[in-house]
């Protein structure tokens, strides 16, 4: 494959994106909400909790927690220990949420996208492979997704070491689990989701119906994902590993299968929604 022009596919639909108000300024929102005011409101409430009842519930939560976190949990008070709980285990999951809500807005647009913008038809005679139309595409997804979790995950780094990191004796986060999570889990998840929801893209005839069709999709892997998440935050040493290497393998079977569906017929709108089939000469 020819990744000059892949790229080139991939920064088109990114000028796009950044051009698109409507876009990034609610997914923008919601990575704030997830990864800035949820932490922020639930460690200061918890840290500085003071009522003796609140405390009770505290301790009464964290005794629910399996051995393995208990063991691991870090303060000298119900309510620090508390706090460590929230950031390390607990809020560990929306590092998978906000990504795959937000790659699975822009794959969900890509393909049919075209069609509705009457580009279609200039992709389906361009040199440009139906692989490298697929690469471009899915690259198109994925850098706003993934980018927004490492932005997120940074700043949410930040925000933890400051509120909780001074009663603990200093900075403590990111743990060994949260970087497993981030820099193995992660990616093969978006590109799971990506791969079905590209492929629904093709295969729709509007933007509403992908739409409709991608979050349907992305449902059930945004919860399996999330349970991941957490049973990997919990014991990163036993299945981080094994966790991201099945995920890359079920990543790289759905892509190379969608890859393999794209067809320049669907960018003219042929077949979509019809029985109709028309052969497009193939370079």
């Amino acid at each position: 494959m020819n990744w000059h022009r892949i790229w080139a596919i991939a920064r088109t639909d990114l000028r796009q994106l950044a051009k698109s108000r409507d876009y990034w300024l609610p997914m923008g929102l919601l990575a704030g909400l997830f990864f800035i005011v949820i932490p922020v409101v639930a460690l200061n409430v918890v840290s500085g909790a003071q009522n003796s009842e609140v405390v009770t519930q505290i301790g009464t939560v964290l005794d629910t927690l399996p051995l393995t976190i208990q063991e691991n949990i870090q303060g000298d008070t119900p309510e620090i220990q508390a706090a460590y709980a929230i950031a390390v285990y607990l809020l560990a999951p929306i590092a998978v949420v906000v990504p795959l809500t937000i790659a699975a807005a822009v794959g969900s647009n890509t393909i049919v996208g075209e069609r509705e913008r009457g580009t279609g038809e200039f992709l389906a005679h361009s040199p440009i492979t139906e692989r490298e139309l697929y690469a471009g595409k899915l690259l198109s997804a994925l850098i706003p997704g993934y980018g927004a979790t490492l932005t997120g995950f940074g700043v949410y780094s930040l925000l933890v070491n400051l509120i909780v990191g001074p009663d603990l004796g200093g900075w403590f986060f990111p743990t060994a689990g949260w970087w497993v999570l981030i820099l193995w889990v992660v990616p093969p998840a978006i590109a799971i989701a990506l791969s079905l929801i590209v492929r629904i893209s093709a295969r729709v005839q509007s933007a509403a119906a992908a739409q409709q069709a991608a979050s349907l999709v992305s449902l059930p892997v945004i919860v399996i994902a999330y349970a991941v998440a957490s049973g990997l935050v919990y014991d990163p040493a036993r299945t981080g590993l094994i966790t991201g290497l099945v995920a890359w393998v079920i990543a790289y079977v759905g892509l190379a299968s969608g890859a393999r569906a794209l067809r320049r017929e669907i960018l003219l709108g042929i077949g979509v929604g019809s029985p109709k089939k028309v052969s497009v000469p193939k370079r």
